[in-house]
């Protein structure tokens, strides 16, 4: 049995498939009265407008391609969520390509099969040093948008401002009368981990404040556990910033461990904001990236790109916001 189709919402509707075909495509020549009724109409029968036959039509499918790393962190999985909701809201559904490793035959092969299935366009999440080569190898003349890309190449880019968002990080603990801050980052082959440590440095010497080594570590709380060992050892330690919460989470553990009380001995600022920085004893202070805004920001550029063809060169930076919770006061007298 056949599904509805477009000849019985307009006759259910009272109206020529001409007008329910602008109503489906949001034409501006329809008065509001009749879109209503096709509005209805369509809910009634429940009909579905058949995307492929469209695209023959129009000549643009309402496909966009996805290539992401195939990973759990928090930061790229809420980037990746977050695009798929705003190209829902734009009436665009989503392929997501994942890659184990984001290097330049992974990428290349994974837009291979999203211009397979003739994708409008291209969003990449690239947040590693090893996506750059093959973002420069990639076919011309294919709308593609960058998120969390290098902030130094030049190419469609949205990313948040991690050198911004370190420095709030950074002031709040020095403005809490901290001397100085340690920094506990994340791999250096990140362009979020990268940027952090040059907004925390900046931040420290704008105030004229000691410029601790930096303590390398991957995202994982484990790996912020390590650190945090070694930084519970050192009676000068009184503020730390993570490079994001889960490192902060296996900071607090060691200090926890070692007999340093956070916020009464130590300060702590994660960078994140997961869903569970509130309930971490105590509560963390952290910087939140907006998300939502990076992915509406990264769908209208690449939807420009569509429209009018690639080629056009924006960039777009989305400032965090610092969150304030338990894990920061003063230093001990």
């Amino acid at each position: 049995m056949r599904g509805p189709a477009m000849t019985d919402v307009a006759r259910l509707a009272g109206v020529s498939h001409q007008t329910v075909s602008r109503v489906l495509n949001d034409h501006p020549n329809v008065r509001e009265q009749t879109r209503v009724r096709v509005r209805a109409a369509i809910a009634e029968l429940g009909y579905r407008p058949n995307r492929a036959a469209r695209a023959l039509v129009t000549g643009r499918s309402q496909l966009i391609g996805v290539v992401a790393q195939n990973s759990t962190l928090y930061g790229p999985a809420s980037l990746l969520a977050a695009l798929e909701q705003a190209a829902a809201s734009a009436g665009f559904a989503v392929s997501v390509g994942s890659v184990s490793t984001l290097d330049r035959r992974s990428i290349s092969a994974a837009v291979e099969r999203h211009l397979d299935h003739r994708v409008a366009g291209i969003v990449v999440i690239a947040p590693v040093a090893s996506a750059d080569e093959a973002l420069d190898h990639l076919p011309h003349g294919v709308p593609l948008v960058t998120v969390d890309g290098d902030p130094a190449r030049e190419a469609a880019l949205v990313t948040v401002d991690q050198a911004a968002g370190a420095g709030l990080a950074t002031r709040h603990l020095l403005d809490a009368g901290h001397r100085t801050v340690w920094h506990v980052s994340g791999p250096a082959d990140w362009f979020d981990s990268a940027g952090r440590v040059e907004g925390w440095r900046s931040a420290l010497r704008a105030a004229g404040a000691e410029v601790p080594p930096v303590l390398s570590a991957d995202w994982s709380a484990a790996s912020g556990y390590r650190c945090g060992q070694m930084l519970a050892r050192m009676p000068e330690v009184t503020a730390i910033f993570a490079a994001n919460d889960h490192l902060a989470l296996g900071v607090l553990r060691a200090l926890s461990e070692r007999g340093r009380r956070v916020p009464e001995e130590i300060s702590v600022v994660g960078f994140d904001d997961v869903p569970e920085a509130a309930y971490f004893i105590p509560p963390l202070t952290t910087v939140r990236p907006d998300f939502d805004a990076v992915a509406r920001a990264g769908l209208a550029m690449l939807l420009r790109q569509i429209e009018a063809g690639p080629g056009v060169v924006e960039r777009h930076t989305i400032a965090p916001t610092l969150v304030h919770r338990s894990s920061v006061a003063a230093p001990p007298a």
